[in-house]
């Protein structure tokens, strides 16, 4: 992984410290941070943030600015795993909004 994706990894274990129970893997080229053994987020090269959610809540994610379907490897992932540009992450603010995001949508599936 790229300086940028580390650098993304390093704010997202900052704001995940508090959180009980998060793991970090390298999994498939990211930095993943997993709950209960289901990845949350991962840092990815680029200080592109992969974000794990509902379907049905990333078909509406989907439309905000510097968000988009991810794409791993040859392929195009459905709306349940989103890519969040560097740009739509330049605060704190901005990468917590996503890390509740995925934390609230895990809570779901449980």
């Amino acid at each position: 992984m790229d300086a940028s994706g580390e650098e993304l990894a390093d704010r997202v274990r900052a704001l995940l410290t508090l959180d009980g129970g998060v793991e970090e893997k390298r999994m498939f080229g990211t930095r993943a941070f997993l709950l209960d053994g289901h990845i949350l987020v991962g840092a990815r090269s680029g200080g592109v943030l992969l974000v794990r959610v509902d379907e049905e809540h990333g078909a509406a994610l989907i439309t905000r600015t510097g968000v988009e379907a991810a794409v791993m490897g040859p392929r195009t992932m459905g709306t349940g795993w989103l890519d969040v540009s560097p740009r739509a992450l330049v605060g704190d603010d901005d990468l917590a909004f996503w890390l509740d995001v995925a934390r609230e949508d895990a809570a779901r599936d449980d």
